[in-house]
């Protein structure tokens, strides 16, 4: 239920009010104002109506016989990616193992494997030119013994060779790089994947068990609830040990393009973990905000999305509401933990979280292209942040009006995003695909849930 607008009058302490974030004209055009970064969105009447379009392709046949292998990804192509720094198996319950050796690649089934990436955005030269940077002597004794064996070293060899061919150089030029490929090199190639501050965390499968066309891909949408647990305690793990291997990191850029609408290079599911030596542009606004207002994502985000009745989900220690402000609808989860480093909050909370988002994943449905990005608080940030994830429906394209204006037509208002979400979680639920939300009306939506400042 709304808060009554005279509300404000009976409270003894001076509260601060918000400006109108959503604004429904008489014509029904929704105008929207994302507080946290300005961005003006509008809803026109009519334009809603539209159907809401997702890309599709005419499906294909899956050749069965190119079972683990239809990409670089895939689980029967694991030397394609570089050395790993961690997998997941399922193997008397859920274990973690660390740097596997290149000759025990297939000794278990990696249900999620921690790659560097191959062509990182900021790489180890980058590091040690700016920064002076030396690879850390435990992951520098880990590139050694990967070397040592026979396998570790050709390994490297085929990598460099396949980056080398990737330049596309003249054939006599190519033939003179690849001769130059000695074991300095090799080292030097395989100290920088260790100390590699640019990491994969790839999932298993690339279509669903016992699919037989192309349009069954496996996404988050597709994995088990406790699959997507183990998914998201990797990354989390992840973002802290490049942390721990770099003192020159201030932020770890967490996203997850699915489908090549969203951005992705390969349609099998795999987050990415960029580490930069900023904050980025949304932290310094945010740094700001919370400079003027502490309270500021309850205020303006928790708390204003309950007042407009667009809570879709909640948990003990997460929530979710159909986000206002943003290009393309978008599904606003945050952690309501006092905790605001995602390493070092509870199994409990993090289980929570990999719930909400898992729910949200599920309920937009495997064949919608969607960003899902991560922010929370940098590591040099003196003010506490909750931690925060947008999924992004990919689902229209930027053209000139917004170019020309800066003004975003987004078809799905919050409440339509809100209408299309609930039914299905309610369904979700009841077929036991999701966790055991409670849902819409359900939620307490209690003011300030968030307790990043407790």
């Amino acid at each position: 239920m709304a808060y009554p607008t005279d509300q404000w009058a009976i409270v003894a302490t001076p509260i601060s009010r918000s400006p109108e974030y959503l604004l429904t004209l008489p014509d029904g055009t929704v105008k929207q104002i994302n507080p946290f970064t300005g961005t003006e969105v509008w809803t026109v009447a009519g334009r809603e109506d539209r159907p809401i379009r997702v890309p599709k392709n005419e499906p294909q046949a899956i050749d069965l016989a190119g079972q683990g292998h239809f990409c670089e990804f895939c689980e029967g192509r694991y030397l394609e990616t570089s050395p790993e720094k961690a997998r997941v198996v399922n193997q008397d319950g859920w274990q973690l193992q660390r740097f596997t050796p290149a000759d025990q690649m297939n000794a278990t089934v990696a249900q999620f494997r921690r790659v560097p990436n191959l062509y990182p955005v900021l790489s180890y030269a980058y590091w040690q030119a700016n920064y002076d940077y030396q690879i850390p002597a435990d992951l520098q004794a880990r590139s050694l013994d990967y070397l040592e064996s026979e396998a570790g070293a050709q390994h490297i060899l085929a990598l460099m060779t396949q980056k080398i061919k990737a330049k596309n150089l003249p054939a006599e030029k190519q033939a003179a790089e690849l001769a130059a490929i000695d074991r300095a090199a090799q080292q030097t190639q395989c100290d920088a994947l260790f100390a590699s501050g640019h990491d994969l965390i790839i999932a298993r499968r690339h279509y669903i068990d016992g699919a037989t066309n192309t349009s069954q891909l496996a996404g988050s949408a597709t994995l088990s609830i406790d699959e997507h647990a183990q998914f998201i305690k990797l990354t989390v793990q992840s973002i802290n040990d490049l942390l721990d291997a770099n003192r020159y990191i201030r932020y770890v850029v967490v996203f997850q393009n699915w489908l090549r609408d969203a951005g992705a290079s390969f349609d099998h599911l795999h987050k990415q973990l960029v580490s930069i030596d900023e904050r980025g542009v949304q932290h310094e606004m945010a740094y700001r905000r919370l400079l003027q207002n502490p309270n500021t994502y309850n205020d303006d985000a928790v708390n204003y999305a309950s007042n407009r009745n667009l809570v879709v989900a909640e948990n003990e220690h997460a929530l979710a509401f159909a986000g206002f402000g943003h290009r393309f609808p978008t599904i606003e989860i945050y952690s309501k933990s006092g905790t605001c480093d995602p390493w070092a909050q509870s199994e409990d909370e993090l289980r929570c979280m990999s719930d909400m988002i898992h729910a949200m994943h599920v309920a937009t449905g495997p064949e919608t292209p969607c960003n899902e990005e991560w922010h929370y608080r940098p590591v040099d940030f003196p003010l506490p942040m909750p931690w925060r994830v947008m999924l992004k429906w990919r689902i229209a394209n930027v053209a000139g009006f917004e170019g020309a204006t800066k003004i975003y037509n987004n078809a799905v208002s919050p409440e339509r995003l809100r209408d299309t979400i609930v039914p299905r979680l309610f369904d979700l639920r009841s077929a036991g695909q999701i966790s055991d939300l409670r849902i819409a009306t359900e939620c307490a939506c209690r003011p300030n849930p968030l307790r990043y400042q407790a």
